[in-house]
């Protein structure tokens, strides 16, 4: 058996090329590792060897050659491949291990130039993979370090890699090549060529859009059950996102399952003190914060308990015992939590149909990439995507300018900031009263702000709470004074909305008639 190895990265390759030497591999590689697997004492033959040419122009060439793409070609199962290669003194390659030069890592450092990028584009090493990866049925290819130890315990049970594992590693290779040239289109497809500039402005929005996901798990169906479904991550998944949850017990999670939790997990995310989301159809039906987990759920639960039967819950701490026998009390889909006590998780081994999820927080405050939300948005339309930068913004009380005469109390402030971070999460047109960290009536997802206004006192009602004293999210500006006369009337003493309305100051005068608070916030929060 004979092995290539040609790598970039050299994590783990001496390991790995003496394991092979053991087992009685001849070893082939390229100049530096070549050189690096010499100096550890090992037999080692240089490329140039085999094929007869020096590396060249830079080491741009260096593996194309027929005397390697020859070896890794070649079909031992057809005569004819065989007789060339005799005829033209080429040897069979069974092993490739390659990783590609580092062109992702390259252009995502600062002040990457044009021509660091391009240097960095890999010739030799994908033609080499796409290769091996061709001729499965022969050759074994290994793309990647994480394969090493799996690769090298067959060989030493075996003597030699199954068919299943050479298929596997085909599948990873080419997915490897896949994502390699997307990274290359995605930068070069972003760039304005200027020869007078060092380093290429870059838009955000590149020319061509290669998506690159990896499939967690089909679905059983889809949001209905006569549709088909799986569930995919990114490829380099943001820290703290449900895509990186671990199932500690349940049933297997459906399409609605996903989609409401990752709802719930990105609202509950947004909260530094510890916090309670239950959500239903897309929607919080349910949200407070509190002294722990317990006390949070058992307000969020208050605002609506009837939509929060067979509901998804998250909490942004660890659940303990008796929070769960609170939870356990009520019919639940699906629970988040950053982790669980022992006495927690004994609670729902009694439901065995609960899917219980533990998600860790990433670390940090509350920015895009400190508490793990995407960067992008991306919503399919017919035979096309919408793209857009995520509503990341986070609300100060620095952002705030009080338009009334009336200035809120530091109370007030407190249920105005929470009230917004709620809204922000609630399906437009949305209206949300808060008081004392907690939700009190929730309007979402109306075509009129004013029906969403109504339902959401509807709701408290039903739920015998009173919104004397609340304070009202809107996620955008009330076009005319009778959304505000509606939540007024309900009970709010105090309202926060963007503001920007050709009608502001008869809003706002409306709110001074009233007698009560707004603020403004001068940013919207449409959420489709």
């Amino acid at each position: 058996m004979r092995a290539l190895i040609s790598v970039s990265d050299k994590t783990g390759i001496v390991e790995l090329a003496q394991a092979l030497h053991s087992l009685g591999v001849s070893l082939i590689s390229t100049g530096g590792t070549a050189k690096l697997l010499a100096d550890q004492g090992l037999p080692v033959t240089e490329v140039a060897e085999v094929t007869g040419f020096p590396e060249m122009l830079d080491g741009r060439v260096k593996t194309l050659h027929p005397k390697v793409h020859g070896g890794l070609l070649a079909r031992r199962d057809v005569p004819e491949h065989m007789a060339a290669l005799e005829t033209h003194g080429i040897d069979t390659i069974d092993l490739l291990i390659v990783n590609l030069y580092p062109f992702e890592a390259t252009v995502a450092k600062p002040g990457c130039t044009l021509d660091d990028a391009i240097e960095n584009i890999d010739i030799g090493g994908p033609a080499m993979v796409r290769s091996a990866a061709k001729n499965w049925k022969d050759v074994a290819v290994l793309t990647d370090a994480s394969q090493y130890a799996g690769v090298i315990d067959e060989l030493k049970a075996s003597g030699k890699l199954s068919d299943a594992t050479r298929f596997a590693l085909s599948v990873a290779a080419f997915n490897r090549i896949s994502n390699y040239d997307g990274a290359i289109s995605d930068y070069l497809s972003s760039i304005t060529f200027d020869a007078a500039a060092a380093v290429p402005a870059r838009s955000e929005y590149p020319a061509q859009a290669n998506g690159r996901f990896v499939k967690l798990q089909d679905l059983r169906y889809g949001e209905n059950p006569h549709q088909t479904a799986a569930f995919y991550r990114d490829l380099h998944p943001a820290p703290g996102s449900l895509v990186t949850a671990k199932q500690l017990q349940g049933k297997e999670l459906s399409y609605n399952n996903i989609a409401d939790a990752d709802a719930a997990w990105e609202c509950v995310k947004s909260f530094d003190v510890p916090a309670c989301v239950i959500v239903k159809h897309a929607n919080p039906c349910g949200v407070a914060v509190g002294k722990d987990a317990l006390e949070a759920y058992s307000k969020a639960f208050q605002t609506d308990p009837t939509s929060a039967f067979g509901g998804i819950i998250a909490l942004n701490r660890v659940l303990d015992g008796a929070g769960a026998q609170a939870i356990s009390k009520q019919f639940v889909e699906v629970l988040m939590a950053p982790s669980y006590t022992p006495e927690a998780l004994a609670v729902f081994q009694a439901k065995a149909n609960v899917r219980v999820l533990e998600i860790a927080l990433p670390p940090g405050g509350p920015t895009a990439w400190d508490k793990g939300l995407n960067l992008t948005d991306i919503k399919r339309v017919g035979s096309g995507l919408l793209m857009q930068s995520a509503d990341n913004h986070v609300l100060t009380r620095a952002d705030l300018k009080v338009v009334t005469k009336l200035q809120p109390t530091e109370q007030q402030l407190d249920d105005l900031m929470f009230a917004w971070t709620v809204a922000k999460f609630v399906k437009s047109n949305a209206i949300v009263f808060c008081k004392d960290g907690m939700t009190m009536g929730v309007g979402a997802g109306q075509m009129s702000r004013l029906d969403s206004a109504r339902i959401a006192s509807i709701k408290a009602g039903h739920a015998q709470l009173s919104l004397q004293g609340t304070a009202v999210a809107s996620d955008a500006f009330f076009p005319f004074r009778d959304g505000l006369d509606v939540v007024v009337n309900a009970g709010a003493s105090c309202v926060i909305q963007p503001g920007g309305s050709m009608r502001d100051q008869e809003v706002i005068d409306a709110a001074d008639e009233r007698g009560v608070v707004m603020v403004t916030t001068g940013v919207r929060h449409f959420r489709h």
